[in-house]
Parts: C-alpha cells; sequence; structure tokens
C-alpha cells in the first residue's frame, strides 16, 4: 500500500515539474534555432521575458511609473477629471495643484472683483434627472458605492446668449443653448453600445449636438433625444450613390431627417489630414449597409472630395447643400500655416459666401486610426489655430457671419475657457466622451480589440459597456463641463462663456515674464 502511494506520489512530482520543464525545453530549442528575432537565438529565456515586459510596458507607464502630469495624450489628472465628474458630477480635488507653476504656459486672467453667481446668466430650467455614484466606504482593496437619482441643475445658456447656425442662410437654423457638443465618431469606429449611450446621455443632458463623424447616420445615433449633425466626408457615406458618387437624392433624404439640424463637410481630421480609414475586421455587414460599402473589407476614404478642388468650388458646394437641404453647412478643416488659411477665407470674401461654421481641429487631435506620421507631425495644435482663423475671420470682416468650432484636447472646463479665449464660439469634444463611456486610453482603437467594448464592433467585448450605466456617465460629465466653465467666466468677470475674450488669457514662460501675443500654440 504504502509503495504504490509512493509510487502515485513520485508520478504525480515527474507530472508537475517534467512537464513543465520538458515544455520550457522545447521552447528554448525553437527559440534558439529561429530567424526572426536575434535575441531569442542568444538569450531565449531572458528574451521572452523582454517581449512579455515590452507589451504590458504601457499598462505599467500609465498606472505606476508616469507621475500625474506626464501622461499622454491625457495626464492622469485629466483622465480622472472625466471620470468623476462622470461618476459623481464633481470636480473637486484637495490640498491644491500639481501643475508645474515653473514651466511656461496659458493662464486664464482672473478679475480682482469676479461675477457673483446671481449675476451669471444661466437657464436652470428644466432640470436634469440623472444618476450619481455615492461612495460608502473606501478602503485600500475594498471599495462600497451606490448609484442614487438625482435633480441636477442643467447650465444651459440664457436664450440671450443662444447660438444659432444659418440664422440668416438657410430656412431651418439650428438654434443651441450649450457650447460643448459632441465631436465626430462614426458608427465603426465606434460599436453600437458606445454609440447608444452617448445619444442617449447627450439627450439628457439637451442643449448640445452629437455629430456622427464620417461613417454617417446609424440607428443608435438617433436612439436618444438628441440633435445630430451629420458629416459628409469625400467617402461620402451616406450620400453616395452604390458606385461612390454624391446623390442629391440622399443627401436631400437625409436633410428631411427631423434629429438632423446640421451638416459638417469634413475637409480633415486633426490627427490624419487625409481619407478616414477603417480596419476590415470592423466593418460588419450592418455597417457597410450604412455606408454603402462592401462589408468586411478595409475602408479608406479618399484624401479629398473629388466634386471641388479649389476653395471657390467647395464654397459653391457648400450654397447648393444649404439651399437643397435647408439646414446649416459648415466646414471642417485642420491649419497649417496662415497663407493657405488666408486664401481659404479669402475665397469666402470674393464669393460671397461663409460656411454657417468652421470647426478648427487640432493636429493634437484624436482618431480611431490614423498613421503615425500624419499624427505627429503634420497640422498646427488647436491653441494655434484658432487665434489666426479668429484674427483672419476679423480682417475680412466676415467674423459675424460665421461661428468657429474648436476641437483637440479639450476635455476640461480650464482648456474650453482658454479655446473661447482664443476665439472659438464652440467646442467639440470626443476622447473626452469616449473616456465618459469606460475608454481607458488602451490605444488599440484600431485593431477592434478594445479592451473595454468602446471602440470596437466585436459583441464579445462590446457586452463589458452597459448602455444604461453609461448614459447617465455621459449626461453628467457634459453638465460637469458646463458648470465649470460658467465658473471660468465667474472668475474672469463676464456674465456668460460668450464674452470670452483674448483679454481673458495671458502667456508666461519660464522667466515669469508675461505676454498676450506670443506663443499662443503652447499650453502646459
Amino acid at each position: 500500500m504504502e509503495i504504490g502511494l509512493l509510487t502515485a506520489l513520485i508520478i504525480i512530482i515527474v507530472l508537475i515539474v517534467g512537464i513543465p520543464l520538458f515544455l520550457l525545453f522545447r521552447l528554448y530549442m525553437h527559440d534558439a534555432k529561429q530567424k526572426e528575432h536575434s535575441i531569442l537565438r542568444n538569450y531565449p529565456v531572458l528574451g521572452k521575458v523582454r517581449y512579455i515586459i515590452e507589451k504590458v510596458g504601457p499598462e505599467f507607464r500609465q498606472y505606476l511609473f508616469l507621475n500625474n502630469n506626464e501622461g499622454r495624450p491625457f495626464h492622469r489628472r485629466e483622465f480622472e477629471y472625466v471620470y468623476k465628474a462622470a461618476k459623481y458630477n464633481s470636480r473637486m480635488i484637495g490640498y491644491g495643484s500639481e501643475r508645474n507653476f515653473e514651466e511656461e504656459g496659458m493662464y486664464i486672467v482672473n478679475n480682482m472683483f469676479p461675477s457673483q453667481r446671481e449675476e451669471l446668466r444661466i437657464d436652470q430650467n428644466p432640470k436634469i434627472d440623472t444618476k450619481l455614484y455615492t461612495i460608502d466606504n473606501e478602503k485600500l482593496i475594498s471599495r462600497k458605492e451606490h448609484s442614487e437619482t438625482h435633480k441636477i441643475n442643467p447650465f444651459y445658456l440664457a436664450d440671450e446668449d443662444a447660438i444659432i447656425l444659418g440664422e440668416h442662410t438657410v430656412r431651418k437654423p439650428f438654434k443651441l443653448n450649450g457650447i460643448i457638443g459632441q465631436s465626430a465618431m462614426s458608427f465603426g469606429s465606434l460599436g453600437d453600445h458606445a454609440i447608444t449611450a452617448l445619444s442617449k446621455g447627450l439627450g439628457m443632458a439637451g442643449g448640445t449636438w452629437m455629430n456622427t463623424g464620417e461613417g454617417s447616420i446609424s440607428p443608435y445615433h438617433q436612439r436618444g433625444d438628441v440633435d445630430i449633425m451629420m458629416q459628409i466626408s469625400p467617402g461620402l457615406f451616406g450620400v453616395r450613390t452604390k458606385d461612390g458618387e454624391f446623390s442629391w437624392e440622399e443627401f436631400k433624404k437625409q436633410s428631411e431627417t427631423d434629429q438632423v439640424k446640421a451638416f459638417e463637410l469634413k475637409l480633415a481630421q486633426g490627427a490624419k489630414t487625409r481619407g478616414g480609414h477603417v480596419d476590415g475586421k470592423k466593418v460588419t455587414e450592418e455597417i457597410a449597409e450604412i455606408r454603402k460599402v462592401e462589408p468586411w473589407q478595409e475602408i479608406n476614404s479618399p484624401n479629398r472630395f473629388r466634386e471641388f478642388d479649389d476653395a471657390h468650388g467647395l464654397l459653391e458646394f457648400v450654397n447648393k447643400l444649404r439651399d437643397v437641404g435647408g439646414k446649416p453647412v459648415g466646414t471642417k478643416i485642420v491649419v497649417g500655416n496662415e497663407q493657405q488659411a488666408e486664401s481659404y477665407i479669402k475665397a469666402m470674401k470674393e464669393a460671397d459666401i461663409v460656411p454657417d461654421f468652421i470647426t478648427v481641429d487640432g493636429g493634437n487631435g484624436g482618431t480611431g486610426a490614423s498613421y503615425f506620421e500624419l499624427a505627429e507631425s503634420v497640422g498646427l495644435p488647436t491653441f494655434a489655430a484658432l487665434p489666426l482663423v479668429d484674427d483672419l475671420l476679423k480682417k475680412y470682416g466676415l467674423r459675424e457671419r460665421t461661428r468657429i468650432i474648436a476641437s483637440g484636447q479639450l476635455i476640461t472646463p480650464d482648456k474650453i475657457a482658454m479655446a473661447l479665449a482664443l476665439g472659438a464660439d464652440m467646442i467639440n469634444i470626443a476622447r473626452g466622451f469616449m473616456l465618459s463611456v469606460g475608454c481607458i486610453m488602451a490605444q488599440v482603437c484600431h485593431t477592434n480589440n478594445c479592451p473595454v467594448g468602446v471602440a470596437t464592433t466585436d459583441p464579445d467585448l462590446q457586452k463589458a459597456l452597459s448602455v444604461e450605466e453609461k448614459k447617465y456617465r455621459v449626461c453628467n460629465y457634459l453638465v460637469a463641463l458646463r458648470e465649470g466653465v460658467f465658473q471660468m467666466s465667474a472668475a474672469v468677470g463676464i456674465k456668460s462663456p460668450t464674452e470670452f475674450t483674448r483679454d481673458h488669457i495671458v502667456y508666461k514662460n519660464r522667466l515669469n515674464q508675461l505676454s498676450r501675443d506670443e506663443d499662443l500654440s503652447r499650453i502646459s
């Protein structure tokens, strides 16, 4: 009996120890003989450890090694701001700022006699029904919290400050009681769960808009009671024939959709000044049907519209879209230099055709998929492009005939206030809203493998994203932004965010010298 037990024990030990050793030996021999990786030929074991560490390096840097101000494209403090605003509708911090005040950067100019809260022009009706989290107990390992129904103030612009797109140019102008909306994000780049949560959350918050992105209008964009801005790209998705030509018939159908309030012609996007890209793995049959393309095939839009090849042709196209659709039409641009921007605005003056809005996307903007070289070095960042466009419109006497929408890393109230001071009338946000529905900045948007179900069409991965929970976070985040911008307005002594000017912003260099004119592209 004892011999039998001893034999069994030996067999178990051999299996536990021997099999892993055998597998390691096989792996060792394989790596030592392969020719693809040099380091594995000389150091099979250490080489494998190196590749594992390299694979998990981004996560380790984000959570363990980078300080709160070092992460890119958003650092930890910005990331936490969005999450706290979305879950708790809170913007509070403790002890003090972690900003390095020795470095150069922009600052909002406070007024010695700020506006009182009751002096601000705010419309607080109707109240918004939402859900906020309350922390019950927070320890090192365990955390307990619960959500409760709340009524919160919406922080709308007063009616006298409302922004109207196309007031004097179209049959159906677009009136807005908020200056912050969702930037272009297509169904296909994001999954249906994310698009639905965004649509419902934005609809709850009101006073905003949802840009469809170039992938056309999907049923998920229309799930919430939110106004829609339909983007038209060189790929013409949603307004094209099967052969890829522009279809005025399809455009008219889209313009007759009540939820669609405006159209945006995308000439370029900050992170990719070229046609859009969607990996074939994301192009499901449903997405292909909406875009009128072949399923499971990689989509690469043309670099520019084939319908026109200069500024005058573009403006004539804008005018015809307004005439046929009866709704506001704007253009989305990325500014390269002053001469190029001036030629476009000069053409507006010559043709006496001015788009209802100009979306100025910075080269620091985001994307679901782009090429390294385009995202890194093409196009001016937002804070450099904004004052340039603003000044040129004033130079040609056109500033009062259009609105400027700014986009590119404007996910906190202070950045929004700076953009408004530099010339913007309205603000587009994409990645901030992605964070509000659960994005963890894994930076794998282009692979269809988003671990939290945001930038993926994979149904299994999308199960992680609860629409009914995340819609409240979208709403809370937007309302927190609006409240924060009103608070910034009070600090500078104005009554509404619509009154920000360059007088409310200052630049400090490393020598603590102040300027209001130079290096507006720099911000710490």
